[in-house]
Protein backbone atom coordinates (compact mmCIF):
# COMPACT_ATOMS: atom_id res chain seq x y z
CA UNK A 1 0.00 0.00 0.00
CA UNK A 2 0.84 3.63 -0.57
CA UNK A 3 0.87 6.08 2.42
CA UNK A 4 1.68 9.93 2.38
CA UNK A 5 3.22 11.24 5.83
CA UNK A 6 3.08 15.06 6.10
CA UNK A 7 5.71 16.43 8.52
CA UNK A 8 6.09 19.16 10.39
CA UNK A 9 9.52 20.51 12.13
CA UNK A 10 9.83 23.25 14.09
CA UNK A 11 11.99 24.68 16.79
CA UNK A 12 11.60 23.58 19.89
CA UNK A 13 9.39 26.10 21.77
CA UNK A 14 11.75 26.63 24.65
CA UNK A 15 14.57 27.81 22.11
CA UNK A 16 14.25 31.17 20.25
CA UNK A 17 13.49 31.05 17.30
CA UNK A 18 15.83 34.22 15.34
CA UNK A 19 13.98 33.94 12.02
CA UNK A 20 10.32 34.01 13.66
CA UNK A 21 11.03 36.63 15.91
CA UNK A 22 12.60 38.70 12.72
CA UNK A 23 9.18 37.71 10.68
CA UNK A 24 7.11 39.15 13.85
CA UNK A 25 9.11 42.28 13.96
CA UNK A 26 8.68 42.73 9.80
CA UNK A 27 5.07 42.28 10.35
CA UNK A 28 4.44 44.52 12.87
CA UNK A 29 6.22 46.88 10.54
CA UNK A 30 3.97 46.61 8.08
CA UNK A 31 0.81 47.13 10.46
CA UNK A 32 -0.27 43.61 11.22
CA UNK A 33 0.10 44.51 15.15
CA UNK A 34 -2.19 41.51 15.83
CA UNK A 35 -0.22 39.21 14.46
CA UNK A 36 2.88 37.44 16.91
CA UNK A 37 4.75 34.55 18.36
CA UNK A 38 5.57 33.35 14.67
CA UNK A 39 7.84 30.46 14.66
CA UNK A 40 9.44 29.35 11.47
CA UNK A 41 9.82 25.55 11.24
CA UNK A 42 9.79 23.13 7.72
CA UNK A 43 7.21 20.95 6.28
CA UNK A 44 8.00 18.20 4.22
CA UNK A 45 5.51 16.46 2.02
CA UNK A 46 6.48 12.00 1.50
CA UNK A 47 5.00 9.01 0.34
CA UNK A 48 5.71 5.47 1.96
CA UNK A 49 5.63 1.86 0.45
CA UNK A 50 4.43 -0.43 3.01
CA UNK A 51 2.14 -3.20 3.76
CA UNK A 52 0.72 -1.60 6.53
CA UNK A 53 0.16 1.54 8.50
CA UNK A 54 2.26 0.71 11.93
CA UNK A 55 5.11 -0.70 8.96
CA UNK A 56 4.36 2.99 6.84
CA UNK A 57 4.76 5.06 10.64
CA UNK A 58 8.20 3.23 11.76
CA UNK A 59 9.52 3.78 8.50
CA UNK A 60 8.51 7.74 8.61
CA UNK A 61 9.50 8.11 12.73
CA UNK A 62 12.95 6.65 11.92
CA UNK A 63 13.14 8.97 8.71
CA UNK A 64 12.68 12.03 10.95
CA UNK A 65 14.65 10.61 13.62
CA UNK A 66 17.75 10.09 11.76
CA UNK A 67 17.86 12.31 9.18
CA UNK A 68 15.22 14.89 8.62
CA UNK A 69 15.08 16.76 12.09
CA UNK A 70 17.70 18.01 14.81
CA UNK A 71 16.75 16.29 18.12
CA UNK A 72 18.52 18.95 20.38
CA UNK A 73 16.68 22.16 18.47
CA UNK A 74 13.29 20.77 16.83
CA UNK A 75 10.46 18.57 17.28
CA UNK A 76 8.58 16.78 14.48
CA UNK A 77 4.95 15.66 14.32
CA UNK A 78 3.34 13.74 11.16
CA UNK A 79 0.20 12.93 9.88
CA UNK A 80 -0.09 9.81 7.39
CA UNK A 81 -2.88 9.00 5.48
CA UNK A 82 -3.42 6.13 2.70
CA UNK A 83 -3.31 6.97 -0.60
Amino acid sequence: MKFKAEIDIMPLKALLDPQGKAVTSSIHNMGFNGINNIRIGKHISLEVDAITLDEAKAQVDTACQKLLHNPVMEYFEYKLVEL
